[in-house]
């Protein structure tokens, strides 16, 4: 699929693929999808099968996917089958958070973009919903170490859908919940009155709105529309299903383990998250990386679910029958 930019843009400006443009135009149902989880969360080959999949996924239930990347120092809303491929299979792609998009599009640079980054490049496309496995959030020890995924101040000024598994069972979930209130953020638990907990069903902490249909999700995100007010993303907090869910008992023995290596080799900032992460993996034979990736598969669907229902209620054009009615 060729890549079309209109004609004098910036080098800087986002490039949506023809697809994009084409489905944005026609308000047609789309829905983003980062790529960190392509380059840096699967080992390969898989991790392009698994890319393939997940577009399917959005493709198979009536929307368009858009896997967003930076290549060559130009932000990419919506990727061909070769640069899919790239993405994939080069060693060199960088991580790139929201604060790395200016410096890597300045650079000439190439990365697969986190929650941050590609809720943020989703937005100013005009992409209202995108899926992703888990959300960064305040970590544990935060009195000590004041350390907060960048994922949270990011969402609080963001507009945008993001339907995840909660957010990553390796941080402080009561801390992080208690956090997204304070900024604003919207937070729907789907078919649960419980928090998930990423690799979990649950987290445990309870969460003040249900929702059972991606019909409601979208009347909530109208409802927001419509008020106004300052721009915050709605987070839909979709639960692994029990029987795919890391066994419990497993999961905090190893996480325990896990953060008494950390502490013990003085591991902090940035390379605490990969290096849980690994742990997880490595300890579980593997149990933790299926239980991401059906994660990441429900909330793929369901995110494509929502974002069709949003397309056939006609909102963000003539808005649901109650406003046709009036």
């Amino acid at each position: 699929m060729s890549l079309n930019t209109p004609a004098g843009a910036h080098p800087y400006v986002p490039v949506l693929s023809a697809e994009i443009q084409e489905a944005l135009a026609a308000h047609r149902p789309t829905v983003a999808l980062e790529s960190t989880i392509i380059a840096h969360g699967l080992p390969r080959p898989r991790n392009r099968r698994v890319a393939e999949e997940l577009e399917e996924l959005v493709r198979s239930a009536g929307a368009v996917p858009a896997t967003i990347a930076v290549l060559d120092g130009r932000a990419h809303i919506g990727l061909d089958k070769d640069q899919l491929e790239r993405v994939a299979e080069d060693p060199a792609m960088r991580k790139l958070g929201h604060r790395d998009l200016a410096p890597a599009l300045a650079a000439g640079a190439s990365g697969a973009t986190t929650v941050s980054a590609t809720a943020f490049l989703a937005a100013r496309a005009g992409l209202r919903v995108f899926a992703t496995g888990g959300l960064g959030g305040v970590h544990r020890d935060w009195t000590a170490t004041q350390d907060e995924s960048a994922d949270l101040r990011l969402l609080a000024r963001t507009d945008i859908t993001v339907v995840c598994a909660g957010v990553k069972s390796i941080l402080d979930v009561p801390a992080t919940l208690q956090r997204l209130e304070t900024l604003g953020v919207g937070v729907l638990g789907y078919g649960t009155e419980h928090f998930p907990g990423f690799y979990l069903s649950s987290s445990g902490e309870p969460v003040d709105w249900t929702v059972r249909t991606p019909e409601e999700v979208v009347e909530v995100m109208w409802a927001r529309e419509t008020l106004g007010g300052p721009a915050a993303a709605l987070i839909v907090a979709n639960p692994v299903p029990q029987k795919d869910q890391l066994d419990p008992a497993l999961h905090d023995r190893v996480l325990t383990q896990a953060l008494d290596a950390c502490r013990e080799r003085g591991i902090v900032g940035q390379a605490v998250t990969p290096f849980l992460l690994d742990h997880l993996m490595q300890h579980t034979g593997g149990a933790s990386l299926e239980a991401n990736l059906a994660a990441v598969r429900g909330n793929v669907s369901l995110a494509a679910r929502i974002a069709v229902a949003r397309s056939a209620a006609g909102h963000g054009t003539a808005g649901p029958k109650a406003a046709a009615a009036q």
